[in-house]
């Protein structure tokens, strides 16, 4: 009884599972002995059903999916019972190492039930080990015999049920699941949505299994990702498959693939088209998204309810990231096209294929009169704020970069990567040498409202840590900083901010730490374009490195702020990223053209200096 009993509150309790409670638990090995490994595929992946259909052959039970295919060295004992005797016995009396996974061998009677299932009890009394681990479930389907006999079975044989019948308390008891074919109620192809007279049908007959206390599963429906999601969105508890490495990998991947926003922010509209009020700005705001992509940018917009202040810009263009070396850029190559107009090799910094020094953006217009600033929410080492100052044929030279940084006159730095500058191998301290030609330094970003120069850096680590442990808002209070300092200074300037970590989440795979690191530089991107409104006389300009992660949206909900996706890497792809441009000149970055046709431009509308098309 206290199996019975086990597997009743099993089952009574998994109907609760919600979006985020779906795991390798929930999926169930379809025909696991067709597997190129029968049993140990499935039981690596540490599914929650593994599948096998038994024929009574000779007195013996074979496994297979049709009586002419069996085979008298297939057998169940050999396959399944003896293997999960040996786990079970590793592991100290339950399937899994992990004591809390559960696992149900589901049998499938393709003979006459009555026999066959006696033939069943037969063998399994021969694995004791197998009938009292905890955690381990035995259930039959397929040709079972009805239910008024179920009682003359041990308690350890628990039933497949289906919801059209009406079982006593009794039986439900000994009902470990109830399952029925997709196909009674939908002709679904897993494509788009189901329609809605055949979702009512699939949500009654969901609600009806859920009512008796028990898992649903289906059988015969669309088995990919889009009829994943659906299911699981639908509440079916138990998803079936012929591809369980990738519902496992699907599954195991959920957590970081899913994010409920519970933050928001609002948005600022455009006040008014700069664009045809002056052909030349006299001020640049460069906003780079590092591996920011359309869908970070719409994963964001969806985590924001369907707000974001970079959506309102009405004019976009597209950037080709690829590099000098290689299809797909890395951050060093695209923010050095972007900085000096010319394409170059993976992990170059700021110079060219035969590693020499390129001028870039703040070097072109430093005699012109311009201040210039650098931000970034990571390393100001990294390799996009790097190549708007430094010369170095290595992304990961960081000391170089920051010495690099002391020729630059670059008036602003802000941003991490402090033990580059003050922990260095040759022993140099560059905060000092730095204070020695006329910048106010600091460790410590909470000193950013104290500052009174116009030439500073500020390098704190501990200010730059992902939004989701606690950032604040570094990048936006950093812009205004900025801002006002060359407004108070009454000169022309250029300033580039990194929202850095966008790029992280794409290489983590995480969908929460894109959203919020993209939630995060569109407050960024609101606060420049309230400038601009101001001004009048600045452009700026939001673009992207290149796209990380290659992801992909699979779902999302635009009224509650939840969003999903998938990853296809955890690197960076070749897509193109989009170019908003938003203030006088504006109009000069549509289209589709080279990452970097980025700085032709912008030195076109700041110095007059023709751009290459």
């Amino acid at each position: 009884m206290m199996r019975s009993l086990l597997a009743f509150v099993f089952c009574f309790g998994i109907h609760l599972i919600t979006a985020q409670d779906y795991h390798s638990s929930s999926i169930f090995a379809h025909n696991d002995y067709v597997q190129p490994v029968p049993f140990y595929v499935s039981y690596s992946r540490q599914v929650g059903f593994i599948e096998a259909d038994v024929f009574l052959y000779q007195s013996q039970l074979a496994v297979a999916h049709t009586k002419e295919e069996i085979n008298p060295n297939q057998l169940l004992a050999e396959l399944y019972l003896k293997p999960l005797a040996n786990y079970i016995t590793e592991n100290h009396g339950y399937p899994y190492a992990d004591h809390s996974q559960s696992l149900t061998l589901m049998i499938d009677l393709k003979t006459e039930g009555v026999s066959t299932l006696n033939a069943l009890v037969k063998e399994l009394n021969q694995y004791p080990v197998v009938l009292s681990a905890q955690q381990f479930y035995i259930t039959v389907s397929g040709d079972v015999p009805d239910p008024s006999v179920w009682k003359n079975y041990p308690t350890y044989i628990h039933f497949d049920g289906r919801p059209h019948i009406n079982y006593t308390d009794e039986q439900l008891k000994r009902v470990h699941l109830i399952s029925t074919s997709f196909q009674l109620y939908s002709r679904w192809n897993g494509k788009g949505v189901i329609p809605q007279a055949e979702r009512d049908k699939l949500h009654a007959v969901i609600q009806q299994v859920h009512a008796k206390g028990k898992p649903i599963r289906f059988w015969a429906t669309p088995d990919f990702t889009n009829a994943w999601i659906t299911l699981m969105k639908m509440k079916v508890d138990v998803i079936g498959t012929d591809d369980v490495l990738a519902l496992s990998a699907f599954v195991q991947k959920l957590p970081a693939s899913r994010f409920q926003s519970d933050q928001y922010h609002e948005v600022d509209q455009p006040k008014k088209d700069h664009s045809l009020s002056r052909k030349n700005p006299k001020n640049i705001i460069l906003l780079i998204g590092d591996g920011m992509g359309l869908t970070q940018l719409y994963a964001g917009y969806t985590a924001n309810k369907g707000r974001l202040s970079i959506f309102t810009i009405p004019t976009i263009g597209f950037s080709i990231t690829t590099s000098a070396d290689s299809y797909i850029t890395d951050s060093a190559a695209g923010a050095t096209a972007m900085s000096t107009g010319s394409k170059t090799n993976n992990r170059y910094i700021g110079m060219d294929t035969s590693s020499r020094p390129l001028a870039t953006i703040p070097e072109k217009i430093r005699d012109k009169g311009y201040a210039t600033a650098l931000i970034s929410a990571g390393d100001i080492t990294d390799a996009t704020p790097a190549a708007f100052y430094a010369h170095q044929p290595e992304r990961s030279f960081s000391e170089a970069i920051a010495n690099d940084f002391m020729a630059s006159n670059v008036d602003i730095l802000i941003g991490g990567g402090i033990k580059s500058f003050t922990q260095r191998a040759d022993k140099r301290n560059l905060f000092q040498e730095l204070t020695k030609k006329g910048y106010t330094v600091s460790g410590s970003f909470s000193s950013i409202d104290t500052v009174r120069s116009s030439k500073f850096v500020i390098l704190d680590d501990a200010a730059v840590v992902s939004k989701m442990k606690g950032r604040g808002d570094f990048l936006s209070r950093s812009l205004n900083k900025s801002l006002n300092t060359f407004t108070r200074a009454r000169k022309p300037f250029f300033i580039m901010a990194e929202g850095a970590q966008i790029d992280y989440g794409g290489h983590d795979n995480s969908i929460a730490y894109v959203a919020r690191e993209v939630m995060d530089f569109d407050q960024a991107v609101a606060e420049a374009m309230k400038f601009v409104d101001h001004d009048g006389e600045t452009l700026l300009i939001i673009t992207a490195d290149h796209e990380t992660g290659g992801l992909t949206l699979t779902d999302g909900n635009l009224s509650t702020g939840f969003v999903q996706g998938n990853f296809s890497t955890n690197d960076h792809t070749a897509v193109m990223v989009p170019v908003f441009s938003y203030g006088p000149g504006a109009d000069l970055f549509k289209g589709v053209y080279q990452n970097t046709a980025l700085q032709q431009k912008i030195l076109q509308l700041l110095t007059g200096a023709k751009a290459s098309r």
